[in-house]
């Protein structure tokens, strides 16, 4: 392995439930983080609720943890909402997460989501394209489709839908842009509204949901990514999946 040693990655002072589901040779790894986890803190007071239980260098955009052996550094390439569970990259040195980074800015990074809403989409498979205005204020973002200038697009394919009352439909969505919010705000306006969505969702059908039975939480899993990057000199590919957790099994 020409990454960081096994020892470096059992030092990795994971947070609550998080797993690492890849790993390659040049120390690029995938972890599966569950909802309600932070892909980083915001202040020392986050920490125990983060990805990785450390500081967080906003500069440098990693964890940083001292051992025995030394300080360790782990960079994070990509984020996801708290309340979102899936995949979350990151590396063992600067310079390779320079180069995946790069890959999700040209857009190179191909990334499946499952999502399971309330209703049915009219077709079985469909490409979702909407202008999004994003603003953010008192450190919250907020996402609206119709009267942007952002350019959104997503594949939908639908994947299975229950005949139970209410109808609930399991989603796989694969964006092509990376907007805030993005997959939410899309669903939701086509009357598919994301289950336990607490800021774009269906409020009333959210609370009947919980009330019978259901989990409260946002039914958005990061569930597959793949992508190549160049190092050295050679073309090396990167594929990871998370496991869908079993309430998205339950419901539909």
């Amino acid at each position: 392995m020409s990454g960081k040693g096994s020892g470096f990655w059992a030092d990795v002072p994971l947070g609550a439930g998080v797993t690492r589901v890849a790993l390659d040779g040049n120390g690029l790894a995938a972890f599966n983080k569950p909802e309600g986890v932070l892909s980083h803190p915001n202040s020392t007071r986050d920490q125990a609720r983060a990805l990785v239980q450390a500081a967080y260098d906003t500069d440098e955009e990693c964890f940083v943890w001292s051992t025995p052996a030394g300080e360790r550094r782990l960079w994070l390439i990509n984020r996801l909402d708290s309340a979102t569970s899936g995949l979350i990259l990151a590396t063992s040195t600067g310079k390779l997460a320079a180069e995946v980074r790069a890959q999700f800015q040209l857009r190179q990074v191909r990334k499946t989501y499952q999502a399971l809403v309330f209703g049915k989409p009219r077709l079985a498979s469909e490409a979702w394209r909407d202008l999004l205005e994003v603003k953010k204020k008192g450190g919250r973002i907020r996402t609206s489709a119709g009267g942007g200038r952002l350019p959104a697009e997503c594949l939908m394919t639908l994947v299975r839908s229950g005949t139970a009352t209410p109808r609930l439909s399991l989603l796989r969505l694969e964006p092509q842009t990376g907007r805030s919010h993005q997959l939410r705000v899309q669903a939701a306006k086509r009357d598919l509204p994301i289950v336990g969505d607490q800021t774009y969702g269906d409020f009333a059908a959210n609370r009947a949901f919980a009330r019978a039975g259901g989990s409260k939480r946002l039914f958005l899993h990061s569930h597959r990514v793949t992508f190549e990057y160049s190092l050295g000199g050679k073309i090396q590919e990167f594929a990871a999946e998370a496991p869908l957790p079993p309430e998205f099994e339950a419901f539909a």
